[in-house]
């Protein structure tokens, strides 16, 4: 392979292709007319891109190395406002002959210091019980160590190597400046929520080589896990101080986790109750979006155009030239 490196956020239709990417996902389908063909999504540092072949057999698809490397040819094209890459021939490839770091997207923050950040915002918890039930999760080792190193989503939003973490301490960084502007609000209840809210993806997906779910990700979710654990390690709590753990603040945290995504549509249990969680899904969501969209404007591959193509998560094309009030309309 002596053709240069086309990065995925790089990639424009019309374009051929003859190099490596990743596995993330593959399905092996059946077209109307009876004809066989693959649908996978192939990916890099800089993202994923849907990916077809046609006129294959279920030995070709088995070849397919999930999770692991492929060597392809083909060509990107434009399939309803959005890009596809068309493989011609394929082949696997050894990992071992591998730059991992073509493929491994990696938060460009320090995970130390970032975890370091979040333990000292956390220590402004007053609450006596809540100080003790974030211990609890801070003593689980095991759950620490996946923490630094999930990603945040598979697609959406801080899809690396450490964004949950980065997308975590950005939240609580909002919550912040928020939270002194608003008395009222329960600020060690939004903090605990905030820490909280997430963590079940340290189960719900994968952190090998490509990002997937989990079988308990898909069967249970990240939302209702999060829920799950709070109990458990206020009865965790409850056994080793011998006192029984507030109920009301168990709900009132399991609640805040529930309702993060607040809306039924977007795959919240509960909506929004409390003001403590109307600022954990509003500061959530605006962390996520500034990062969506900050992101798809610098991936955007067409520099000519002042718009990004439609971005289907977020119902709408981009305008790119925001950030640039100085400069002369073009």
């Amino acid at each position: 392979m002596d053709h240069p490196r086309r990065y995925i956020r790089d990639l424009v239709a019309g374009v051929s292709v003859d190099q490596l990417f990743l596995v993330r996902d593959k399905d092996y389908r059946v077209t109307k007319s009876g004809s066989p063909y693959i649908v996978c999504t192939l990916c890099d540092k800089t993202g994923s891109i849907p990916t077809r072949m046609w006129q294959v057999t279920e030995t070709l698809y088995n070849s397919i190395p999930l999770e692991g490397f492929l060597h392809v040819k083909g060509r990107v094209e434009d399939y309803r406002g959005s890009l596809q890459l068309v493989i011609d021939a394929c082949r696997p490839w050894p990992s071992d002959k591998v730059d991992l770091a073509d493929f491994l997207s990696v938060s460009d923050k320090d995970v130390e210091a970032m975890w370091s950040e979040l333990l000292e915002i956390l220590r402004a918890i007053k609450d006596p019980p809540l100080r003790l039930l974030i211990k609890k999760f801070m003593e689980d080792r095991e759950l620490v160590a996946a923490f630094k190193k999930c990603p945040a989503a598979m697609q959406m939003h801080h899809a690396f190597i450490g964004g949950l973490l980065e997308h975590t301490l950005n939240v609580a960084r909002l919550a912040q400046v928020v939270l002194p502007l608003y008395p009222r609000v329960n600020a060690d209840l939004v903090l605990a929520g905030i820490f909280l809210h997430d963590i079940g993806k340290t189960a719900e997906l994968t952190t090998g080589l490509a990002t997937t779910y989990t079988d308990q990700g898909q069967l249970v979710g990240h939302v209702t896990l999060a829920a799950i654990w709070t109990a458990q390690k206020a009865a965790l709590v409850a056994q080793e101080t011998g006192e029984a753990f507030p109920q009301r603040t168990v709900d009132l945290l399991q609640h805040i986790i529930l309702s993060h995504h607040g809306d039924y549509q977007f795959g919240s249990p509960k909506l929004p109750m409390i003001p403590e969680a109307f600022v954990v899904h509003h500061l959530d969501n605006l962390d996520a979006k500034v990062h969506m969209t900050t992101a798809a404007i610098e991936k955007d591959p067409d520099p000519s155009s002042s718009f990004t193509a439609y971005l289907p998560p977020l119902q709408t094309r981009l305008y790119k030239r925001s950030g640039k009030l100085g400069d002369k309309a073009e």
